[in-house]
């Protein structure tokens, strides 16, 4: 198919009249055709009018129906065949195996999502029943559901051009949810977000659902973002991106005379504690491990170890060793856009300045645009907790090793960290004791604690959680992977004394949908009335 350049709202193909922004192929710094022309406030205004006129309708979709119009959208993603595989990596410069990979991934989120609302469990179903002869007084019949907040906005991401982006994690589990879709498509992939977008589109008329159940918009600048935020419509928002961008939305949304939550997963340096039992017995294997991770998609993952802790000595001094070896020889890779690419040459830049940092090793050299080279620091613990910047995220292939005296100056560091989307712990046998003392800190700074692996890779599933304290995302109690993601998107609503006539199919009294209800205070089997 070819581009259009104009904007999905609800079944209609409309163009834009706003600045234009287009895509530049970040190995080339050619631009790529065609531009497209950013959305007005009134476009805005009429995909979240669609979206709220589709609401009521598309909530009390049946399961199996909600369920169908997530598979049919992965099925109608994985149609575009190479023609979407083929833009995407001419609008971010990654390789085909990497498009292929996360295009796999997306499908599997919809159809996770499809399985989770199949089995119904998100509606958290809780039936009190009435106790009329209750002394000194009766009880009402209590029956609590989940219902979707409304439409929601969503942001794509600079980093994952469909995992995160236009029907990625947050689409999913929004529709998932029973929530219409607004999405803002990102700047550096508009190709990429047109094709999935038109995709979604048709899978929203395959399924004979209500056209505000998804739309796509687009703007250079901050207009139409904001605008969609404030729109008193909109009852939600999903965004992966900077801290900045993050904490901007944020505001926006808590200025509204009825705010509303953001879900914005924003900064994390994913700390690696190195114990002593085992950065003795593998130190080099450990470093092999820690340079492929910090490296992998040019270090673009928010799940990028970009802090190493351990305590000094041989051992560390080894690690440190093997690592660098490896940085230098580590090649040069291409950056998402240019503007990342200047980003990450001014935060390199920046600890290389570092008066209580040091520069270990730099990788080589890129003979192209935009092609990040591996950094490698390293600093002592006093400096890290008299430091600040010595904390900031550098997007990209960079980490700072923090050298600690011992395991108490470890915990000094642990607790002196922000937010964090993961831990990780290598340890040994011998380590065991040690880590223990640690786990509660790191359970009170992270969303995810590895043992013995690596934070690169985010498993899509029903355990994961793909979240953590500020900076890492603006609210800790949430995960945006995951099928527990669904949870973000619904609030709880309470039916007292309902007829049964009257009670949503979810709450009645035979459970039509063979539900597993809390019954009473007891967990029941989903074969039970």
């Amino acid at each position: 198919m070819n581009l259009t350049g104009k904007m999905l709202i609800g079944q209609q193909a409309v163009a834009g009249s706003r600045e234009a922004s287009q895509a530049i192929d970040p190995a080339t710094d050619e631009p790529l055709q065609p531009p497209y022309a950013g959305g007005t406030i009134e476009q805005v205004d009429q995909a979240c009018a669609l979206a709220w006129a589709a609401f009521d309708s598309y909530r009390e979709t049946s399961l199996e129906v909600r369920a169908g119009f997530l598979e049919t959208i992965a099925e109608e993603i994985e149609a575009l065949g190479e023609r979407l595989i083929e833009r995407a990596m001419a609008e971010t410069g990654l390789p085909r195996q990497r498009i292929h990979g996360e295009r796999g991934r997306t499908c599997q989120q919809l159809r996770t999502f499809a399985r989770t609302v199949r089995a119904g469990e998100w509606l958290d179903v809780r039936v009190d029943r009435a106790q009329p002869a209750r002394q000194p007084l009766p009880r009402p019949d209590l029956r609590q559901r989940q219902v979707p907040l409304g439409p929601v906005a969503v942001f794509g991401a600079s980093n994952f051009p469909l995992a995160f982006s236009v029907a990625g994690g947050d689409t999913a589990s929004a529709l998932a949810a029973g929530c219409p879709v607004v999405v803002k498509a990102h700047g550096a992939h508009p190709g990429t977000s047109e094709l999935v977008g038109r995709a979604v589109a048709r899978a929203v008329a395959r399924c004979a659902l209500p056209e505000g159940v998804f739309s796509l918009l687009y703007g250079s600048g901050r207009e139409v973002g904001t605008a969609l935020v404030a729109d008193p419509r909109i009852r939600a928002v999903g965004f992966t991106g900077s801290r900045s961008g993050g904490l901007a939305l944020c505001q926006v949304a808590q200025a509204r005379p009825e705010p509303i939550p953001v879900y914005a997963e924003m900064s994390s340096i994913n700390p690696v504690f190195l114990f002593p039992a085992a950065l003795q017995a593998r130190g080099e294997a450990l470093a092999q491990g820690f340079v492929a991770s910090l490296t992998q998609g040019a270090g673009q993952f928010c799940t990028n170890p970009g802090l190493v802790i351990a305590r000094q000595g041989p051992a560390l001094e080894r690690f440190v060793a093997a690592a660098a070896e490896r940085v230098q020889r580590s090649p040069a890779q291409t950056m998402l856009t240019p503007g990342i690419f200047q980003a990450f040459e001014a935060g390199v830049g920046a600890l290389a300045e570092q008066p209580l940092a040091r520069t270990l090793a730099t990788g080589l050299p890129g003979e192209g645009p935009n092609q990040g080279q591996a950094h490698l620091f390293a600093t002592q613990a006093q400096a890290f907790l008299a430091e600040p910047a010595l904390q900031a995220e550098v997007f990209g292939a960079a980490s700072l090793i923090v050298a600690c005296a011992d395991a108490e100056q470890v915990r000094q560091v642990a607790e002196h960290m922000e937010g964090q989307l993961t831990a990780t712990l290598h340890l040994d046998e011998a380590d065991l004791d040690e880590a223990r003392a640690l786990l509660p800190t790191l359970e009170r700074k992270a969303g995810r604690l590895l043992v013995n692996g690596w934070p690169t890779g985010v498993e899509v599933c029903d355990a994961m959680v793909h979240g953590g304290p500020f900076p890492a995302t603006s609210d800790p109690r949430t995960t945006s992977v995951g099928t527990a993601a669904i949870l973000r998107f619904l609030r709880p609503v309470c039916y007292q004394d309902f007829p049964d006539a009257l009670l949503p199919a979810a709450l009645r009294h035979g459970n039509p949908l063979q539900l597993r209800r809390l019954l009473d205070g007891q967990r029941e089997a989903r074969q039970h009335a």
